[in-house]
């Protein structure tokens, strides 16, 4: 079982890296885009690229996820019958998809409020979504072989290039929005290309039946559970802005940013995640695997939720050459950032819980689960912003990830039963609660200062040493410290 972990911890680093340096790189181009761009056009950029993560699950349908199952099975169909024929699929729909985006691109702009002469926006967008659409099952079938390392090269590449290239335009040919629709575009182009080589090994012009038939069952019930996943992620900025206003806005969503650092270590364990537990389902002490897998990520989780949110503050307002993480007038909403910390969370542990989902292909409680996730966020968001305004916002998206963590743990009990180690996730529980419960409460008193922030860090960290570690894996660490 340790050789398993080891595994699963070795290619959670590799994705880990390129995806901590993927995202922080993208995340640099927040403070570019805001100091060059009006907050008009900004606000247009970010508009449209709401409705590109929409539109991204559109264009997949779920054959992701169904790609995951069945081809790590190989019930029906050979090797190259699990990569052909769902790569046709989303071949064939995006090519429809991305010919009547392009065609209405005139009345989509006016649907979602553009100017006419930003029409062409659309047109670019509907051509990044095709080629992003075409590399996905590629980009899942390196996963699958673990070659973890080509992966995230091309994915860095990728990353580079788009800044690269945004920076080029931007600064250089003094180039407006459009260059960052341009760019994007290329970059997609770019890693398609790279692709190519894995594309040719696994590709055959033979399209399987009755396998597509069963990939559409299967992952069809994704769609509306990504566009569920979707809203939760995006439904709070409109639902706040109508409450509020848009300076209230750019407060919230500068801070909910800080979550980057929790949702970098989601992405990474999830990347590794899925075909971990699909390749070793069949293996004698599978769920014994998967219950330590719970409480190593918990712990691992539960430290980073409680270092970040006790110095997030002074990090942000470290001076990097007369500029911040974010800008000083934004500090006014730093006390959501635990909150948005712990959704995100809890939004890995939903990912953990999809272990049992997959593995008894009870998809079709997908989007029922994300679908109650939406709704817990729309209705808390009416209910709580008039009452805690930003505060309220971010409740509503901990109570979002709350109830598809729930939903799916519910699910994967009843169908896929796995003994966790509830005394030790208890012991979790109760550690943050304390810690979270005195950080709010000498904020609000306004006693809250650096020596009061590394005592409850110290606390913490002894409690889960002592109480939450057995004694042979405190011995473990402790060789390993000592070794190294």
């Amino acid at each position: 079982m340790k050789e398993k972990l080891k595994e699963l911890t070795k290619d959670t680093a590799i994705y880990g890296i390129s995806t901590m340096l993927g995202r922080f790189l993208n995340f640099i181009l927040v403070p570019f885009y805001t100091n060059v761009f009006s907050p008009a056009d900004y606000g247009v950029v970010i508009l449209i690229y709401s409705y590109i993560a929409l539109f991204n699950i559109i264009f997949i349908y779920g054959m992701d996820a169904a790609f995951l199952k069945y081809s790590a099975f190989k019930d029906i169909g050979d090797e190259k019958d699990n990569f052909s024929t769902p790569f046709l699929s989303v071949l064939f729909t995006s090519v429809i998809f991305c010919g009547l985006l392009v065609l209405l691109n005139h009345p989509i702009a006016g649907f979602v409020e553009l100017s006419s002469n930003l029409s062409y926006l659309i047109i670019l967008s509907a051509l990044i979504l095709f080629f992003d659409a075409n590399a996905v099952i590629s980009f899942l079938k390196l996963r699958l072989e673990r070659k973890a390392k080509l992966f995230s090269f091309i994915k860095i590449s990728n990353i580079l290039f788009n800044i690269s290239l945004n920076v080029f335009l931007i600064v250089k040919l003094k180039w407006g929005m459009e260059a960052i629709f341009i760019s994007n575009l290329a970059a997609s182009i770019l890693s398609f290309l790279l692709l190519i080589p894995t594309l040719i090994k696994n590709f055959k012009l033979s399209f399987h039946a009755i396998l597509f038939k069963r990939l559409l069952k299967f992952g069809l019930p994704y769609l509306p559970a990504g566009l569920g996943m979707m809203l939760v992620q995006v439904i709070d900025v409109p639902i706040l802005e109508k409450l509020t206003d848009v300076k209230t806005v750019g407060i919230y969503k500068a801070n909910y940013k800080l979550g980057i650092f929790m949702m970098l270590f989601v992405n990474m364990f999830q990347y590794a995640w899925q075909p971990f537990f699909l390749t070793n389902a069949k293996e004698e002490n599978a769920k014994e695997i998967f219950s330590k897998v719970l409480t190593y990520f918990t712990i691992v989780g539960s430290l980073m939720l409680v270092l970040l949110s006790l110095f997030i503050s002074d990090i942000v307002q470290i001076n990097f050459f007369g500029y911040s993480i974010i800008g000083s007038k934004f500090w006014g909403g730093l006390y959501i950032v635990p909150i948005i910390l712990l959704a995100y969370l809890f939004n890995g542990l939903y990912v953990v819980f999809s272990a049992g989902i997959y593995i008894e292909e009870k998809s079709i409680y997908a989007p029922v689960v994300a679908g109650l996730g939406a709704l817990t966020n729309i209705v808390a968001n009416y209910i709580l912003i008039p009452q805690l305004n930003i505060m309220g916002a971010a409740l509503a998206t901990l109570l979002s990830y709350v109830v598809m963590a729930s939903g799916y743990y519910i699910v994967t009990q009843k169908y896929y039963r796995i003994n966790y180690d509830y005394y030790k996730l208890i012991k979790i529980a109760l550690a943050i609660l304390f810690v979270g419960t005195v950080y709010y409460l000498l904020m609000y008193g306004g006693f809250l200062n650096i020596y009061y922030k590394i005592i409850l860090a110290i606390i913490f960290i002894s409690y889960i040493y002592l109480n939450v570690f057995e004694k042979n894996e405190i011995n473990f660490i402790k060789n390993k410290l000592l070794r190294k």
